[in-house]
């Protein structure tokens, strides 16, 4: 299996810590290795592994190939620029296909917490065999532990169990829902997370993106026969619609399994979903720096270097660098693009 980490992603949620140079899937956030490096190095303990490949965007290539251990430059591709999963996603195929046509093909983001490499190894085992088998689309789903609105959902066909093999048909595949949603699809227990991991066979993954992304296929073929000459394809995925793997395939292709995982999962999507599996005093608080917290509860506090005193605040998120200060509610955590936004239409490229 060729294993693909998508990593051309900004981390615009992580924000002031996350810059455009130094998005997310580079940062420290959990220990002392990138989440991009834990991620590299969970795949290369895999037995059936053959070679990982990066896909990231032009500006960060460079950043990448000295950052990263264990994966050659040549197997960095270069997007020209960010157009979502569905083209990354394809690109890389196409690189897959170049080199060995009849292969599995394994695609995992750069940034998400997995505890039990036993459980992860062997629901990757089990969508690999049936990707190969079937030749079907494989994806994984994590089963909810609590009523999640920031995550997918893919619903599953609770009574097809492929040979006790803890894989499903998929029914279809639910976008980020409202609370009272959420509640619904964890009552059900038919639902699980979209953990964004796919297995497939390269035949089967161009046969489908043939059917149902005809444009993005004409435009890969256009840039398939630019590389084997050797020439820039620059032109042609500008003109490319973004567009994810999600609504782009995967919500309209039959005959879809989802393997059921057992590992412990979590998409590192905010800084709420850090400060939950962060150490907290009896407060439920976490601080990482030099801060003070008084007469408050369940805060996260992060500081580079300057002291932060909070007094009498719940429920708050402060960050502070070198540059800038990040004061949100965590509830509205997932609105920090929004200030990312802002700057980008204010020019204030310093700040990003």
């Amino acid at each position: 299996m060729y294993c693909v980490i998508m990593a051309g992603g900004s981390g615009t949620r992580f924000w002031p810590y996350s810059r455009k140079s130094r998005p997310k899937q580079m940062l420290n956030i959990l220990g002392e290795k990138s989440m991009l490096q834990m991620t590299v190095d969970r795949l290369r303990k895999l037995h059936n592994v053959e070679d990982i490949l990066i896909v990231t965007r032009a500006d960060l290539a460079d950043s990448i190939r000295k950052h990263v251990n264990g994966v050659p430059a040549e197997n960095i591709i270069v997007e020209p620029e960010g157009k979502n999963t569905a083209p990354c996603i394809n690109l890389a195929a196409l690189h897959i296909a170049k080199r060995k046509k009849n292969s599995i093909m394994g695609v995992f983001p750069a940034d998400h917490l997995i505890v039990g490499h036993k459980e992860f190894e062997k629901a990757i085992n089990t969508a690999s065999f049936l990707a190969k088998k079937d030749n079907r689309l494989v994806t994984i789903g994590i089963q909810p532990t609590f009523p999640s609105i920031a995550y997918g959902y893919i619903q599953y066909e609770s009574d097809s169990e492929m040979d006790h093999m803890n894989a499903y048909s998929v029914k279809a595949f639910a976008e980020k829902p409202h609370l009272d949603l959420a509640k619904r699809f964890l009552k059900s227990k038919d639902f699980l997370w979209n953990g964004g991991i796919f297995i497939w066979s390269i035949a089967t993954f161009m046969k489908n993106i043939k059917i149902h992304m005809p444009e993005l296929n004409d435009q890969i073929n256009k840039i398939s026969k630019r590389i084997d000459k050797g020439v820039g394809f620059d032109d042609i995925w500008s003109k490319i619609t973004p567009e994810s793997i999600d609504y782009g395939l995967m919500e309209k292709a039959g005959d879809i399994y989802v393997v059921k995982a057992k590992f412990e999962w979590s998409d590192l999507g905010s800084w709420n979903i850090i400060h939950d599996i962060s150490p907290k005093n009896k407060d439920g608080n976490t601080i990482r720096g030099d801060a003070l917290i008084l007469e408050g509860k369940n805060n996260f506090v992060q500081s580079n270097g300057q002291f932060i005193a909070l007094l009498g605040l719940d429920n708050v998120v402060v960050i502070t660098t070198d540059d800038a200060t990040l004061v949100v509610a965590k509830d509205r955590v997932e609105e920090v693009k929004n200030v990312v936004k802002y700057l980008q239409d204010d020019k204030k490229e310093n700040l990003l």
